[in-house]
């Protein structure tokens, strides 16, 4: 029997959502820890540990070792992970989690055009409409933000968002390309593995003495992301992109509560009019182009 295509899409919808609301909630967690530990060692500390729990997974599954050429390609995609993490997660720690999440859904615009770029893809009349759009709600978040009094910490923060969506996009293109080649537990273990490697590269001048205090702290956080990666890894197997792809934007709402829950984070309603439309163009860049906006929580956990 062919699981994949008994299982309901409404099935399938909801363990979606279920992954993002805990990729959200890991979010949550690496602000917290980024504010105590720095975004580097935040990050370094995350995927050590979620090493050792994908590690375990995927020696108690019997996973085969990967080709030379999945090894490459888990490389290289860790050096992109590991940009791309540490300018988000150093961002959320000085921006709000919901004006940082709605300022990444950006992402699978630019996507659009690197696929143009190193794929050769033509950029249609839909493209750029989709552009017109996100970079609107970019430039209605921005103004928002910045029209007022702010701090100089929370421009690099939006800049560094800005900066780990470009990377972000082109880690969505490498993303596809791993899923194609990978399971789910070979692409957790060695992504966590490997970045944490990248990173480590960097240890003489950026680690720091780890605080004990945030140990449950790093364990939930590394567990999240791992749980989420599986749930989203199951869905994708199961039902079509563009069923899915809609519920990604289920993450501004789950930035929002736990971003006022957590942090005591107000969310304004220039942050909500930007992202609404930024969302709006990332919709009309999947129908563009669905495998170029493969799920965000797959692509980044």
């Amino acid at each position: 029997m062919n699981i994949h295509r008994t299982t309901s899409p409404a099935i399938a919808f909801a363990v979606a959502a279920a992954g993002v609301g805990l990729f959200s909630l890991m979010d949550a967690a690496m602000k917290d820890l980024s504010i105590a530990l720095g975004a580097y060692n935040a990050v370094l500390w995350r995927n050590l540990t979620g090493s050792l729990i994908a590690g375990a997974l995927f020696l108690g599954t019997g996973q085969g070792w990967p080709s030379t050429g999945n090894l490459r390609l888990h490389l290289w995609r860790s050096f992109i992970v590991a940009g791309m993490a540490v300018s988000f997660f150093w961002a959320i720690a000085r921006l709000p989690l919901a004006e940082a999440i709605g300022l990444s859904f950006i992402a699978p615009v630019i996507a659009l055009y690197l696929a143009a770029i190193l794929l050769g893809e033509k950029i249609g009349r839909e493209a750029i409409l989709a552009s017109v759009a996100g970079l609107g709600g970019v430039a209605i978040i921005l103004y928002g933000k910045f029209s007022g009094h702010c701090s100089q910490d929370a421009l690099w923060g939006a800049i560094a968002v800005l900066f780990s969506a470009v990377l972000f996009a082109y880690n969505l293109i490498l993303a596809r390309q791993q899923a194609q080649a990978a399971g789910p537990i070979e692409i957790a273990f060695f992504q966590n593995l490997l970045t944490a490697s990248v990173l480590a590269l960097a240890a003489p001048w950026f680690l720091a003495p780890f605080v004990v205090a945030k140990a449950p702290m790093l364990v939930t956080a590394a567990s999240l992301a791992i749980v989420s990666l599986l749930l989203l890894s199951w869905a994708y197997a199961r039902a079509e992109a563009q069923v899915l792809i809609p519920v990604e934007y289920t993450a501004f709402v789950w930035a929002i509560a736990f971003g006022w829950l957590f942090f005591d984070e107000p969310v304004t309603a220039t942050t909500l009019i930007g992202t609404a439309l930024i969302v709006g163009g990332s919709l009309i860049a999947a129908r563009v182009k669905p495998s170029a906006v493969n799920h965000v929580e797959i692509a980044s956990a």
